[in-house]
C-alpha cells in the first residue's frame, strides 16, 4: 500500500475521504471526535498531503478498495467530503458489500451537468498557474467559503490549499479513472443506508447535486446552518454528532 493513511481507535471501521484541494488534515478536527466509538481511518488520496504524486491516470475507487483490502477491512461506514464523496459514491455502487453506511458531505458527482459559471470558476483557478497564491485567492472567493474565509480555520485551509497546488506540479497526469456509467446514473442502485450533508452557504451546483441523491432509496438530509463548503473544518462537533448518531442507528 503506497498510500498514506493512520488509524485511531477501536470499534466499527469508519473511513474518511478528504475532499479535493485538501488531505487528510481535512478531518482533522473531526477524527479525535469520531475515534471516541470507531476504528476510524483517514488516508491523503492519491496526489495529496503524503501519499505518491499520480504516474498514470488515478483510479481513486480501485485505490479505497486496495486500502480496505490492506487493512483486512471487509466493511466499512465510508465517509466522503466534496470530491472524496464522489468517490464514496462510486465506491458504494461498484463495491455494496464493502459499505455498511454511506456518509455523503457536499459531495461531487460524476454525470452531473455542472454549470457555465462552476466550469469558469474552475478554469479561472487553474489559467492563474503557476501563481499559487493567486490560485488560491480566486478558490476561495466564491460565497461557498466565506464562512471558512472568516473563521479560525481559514490557516488550515489555505495551507491544504498551498499543499495541494505546489503538489500538482509534480504530477504525471491530471487524467482520471472512473467506473461507467457515471453514478449519476445509478443513483438508485446504491443500497447502502445514506446521510447526505450540506451547509446552508453553498453554491448552486451543489445543492443541485444533493437533489439528485434524493433518488437514492431512504436516503436521509441534513442541512447545517451557518456553515459553508469546508464544514470539516468550521463545524466538526455537529458534523461528527451526525455521523456517530447515524452510524450507530
Amino acid at each position: 500500500m503506497d498510500l498514506h493513511y493512520e488509524v485511531y481507535g477501536n470499534g466499527k471501521p469508519v473511513v474518511l475521504i478528504h475532499s479535493g484541494g485538501a488531505d487528510m488534515r481535512d478531518w482533522s478536527s473531526v477524527v479525535p471526535l469520531l475515534s471516541e466509538d470507531f476504528h476510524v481511518i483517514s488516508f491523503d488520496g492519491r496526489g495529496a498531503g503524503r501519499s505518491p504524486s499520480p504516474i498514470e491516470p488515478a483510479n481513486y475507487v480501485q485505490d479505497l478498495l486496495s486500502l480496505l483490502d490492506h487493512l483486512n477491512i471487509p466493511q466499512a461506514a465510508v465517509v466522503g467530503h466534496s470530491m472524496g464523496g464522489q468517490i464514496a459514491t462510486e465506491f458504494a455502487i461498484q463495491y455494496p458489500e464493502r459499505v455498511s453506511e454511506l456518509i455523503l458531505i457536499a459531495p461531487a458527482l460524476s454525470g452531473f451537468p455542472y454549470s457555465e459559471e462552476m466550469q469558469a470558476y474552475m478554469l479561472r483557478v487553474s489559467a492563474a498557474a503557476p501563481d499559487i497564491e493567486k490560485m488560491i485567492e480566486l478558490c476561495i472567493e466564491p460565497p461557498s467559503y466565506e464562512i471558512t474565509r472568516n473563521h479560525a480555520e481559514r490557516g488550515l485551509m489555505i495551507q491544504m490549499l498551498r499543499h495541494h497546488f505546489e503538489h500538482t506540479f509534480t504530477w504525471a497526469t491530471f487524467d482520471s479513472v472512473w467506473p461507467e456509467p457515471p453514478a449519476m446514473e445509478r443513483l438508485e442502485d446504491i443500497s447502502a443506508k445514506t446521510l447526505f450533508i450540506i451547509g446552508d452557504h453553498e453554491m448552486p451546483d451543489n445543492r443541485q447535486v444533493g437533489e439528485q441523491f434524493r433518488r437514492v432509496p431512504g436516503a436521509r438530509f441534513v442541512t447545517i446552518s451557518e456553515a459553508d463548503h469546508m464544514l470539516t473544518l468550521t463545524h466538526p462537533n455537529e458534523l461528527s454528532r451526525h455521523i456517530i448518531q447515524f452510524v450507530k442507528d
